[in-house]
């Protein structure tokens, strides 16, 4: 077998692609109960063996990226990415919002356990790390010679505040939208505050 071919990609595809995404859906569902589990932990949930585990997923990271893959994103634009930043925000907020929805589950429980005092360890809360920040600074890249730096940072924090798993939490929980209704709200909210950010800039501009 050539080494740089995927295990799962060799031979009884089939049956193969079912055992990955048997030990993915057990991720996912350890990942709900709170626990971030190790390659072991997984392959016990799907009753897999360590040994076939293993040859899908080397480590713990291997395993998490793949039952959430923006875990190792940088960005989510590609390429092609628009030049607009109100553009660029849109894909990313849409791509935010679907993933809040498809991996609730487990962002709950992390939220929830983010929440807990003392305030547990990041390595046991895989899915917090600041990544949604991050994601919108590179959709608001272009925006960086228009909106002064300070503001442009207030304007990143302001953005992330209602766009997350917090925000879905209130929105339905408390405010009785649907998640759909929820998602869209909260990508209308993320672009009204992109354009008056940078009505903001204009006029200020204009006025010096």
């Amino acid at each position: 077998m050539d080494i740089a071919t995927p295990y799962e990609l060799t031979g009884r595809t089939h049956q193969k692609a079912r055992t990955r995404a048997a030990m993915v859906a057990a991720t996912r569902g350890l990942l709900a109960e709170g626990v971030t589990p190790t390659v072991e932990q997984a392959a016990a949930r799907a009753a897999i063996s360590r040994t076939t585990a293993y040859r899908y997923f080397p480590n713990q990271r291997a395993l998490l990226i793949a039952s959430y893959p923006e875990l190792d994103a940088t960005s989510l634009l590609d390429d092609e990415a628009p030049a607009d930043p109100i553009a660029r925000l849109d894909l990313v907020t849409d791509s935010i919002a679907r993933q809040i929805i498809e991996h609730e589950p487990e962002l709950r429980t992390m939220l929830r356990l983010s929440l807990e005092t003392p305030a547990p360890s990041p390595q046991t809360l895989p899915l917090r790390q600041g990544r949604v920040i991050a994601w919108i600074e590179d959709a608001l890249e272009p925006a960086q010679t228009l909106i002064p730096e300070p503001e442009l940072r207030r304007l990143v924090l302001a953005i992330r505040a209602t766009l997350g798993i917090e925000a879905l939490v209130w929105l339905t929980d408390i405010g009785g939208l649907s998640r759909e209704q929820a998602a869209d709200l909260m990508r209308s909210s993320s672009r009204t505050l992109l354009r008056a950010a940078l009505a903001d800039a204009a006029a200020n501009d204009k006025a010096t």
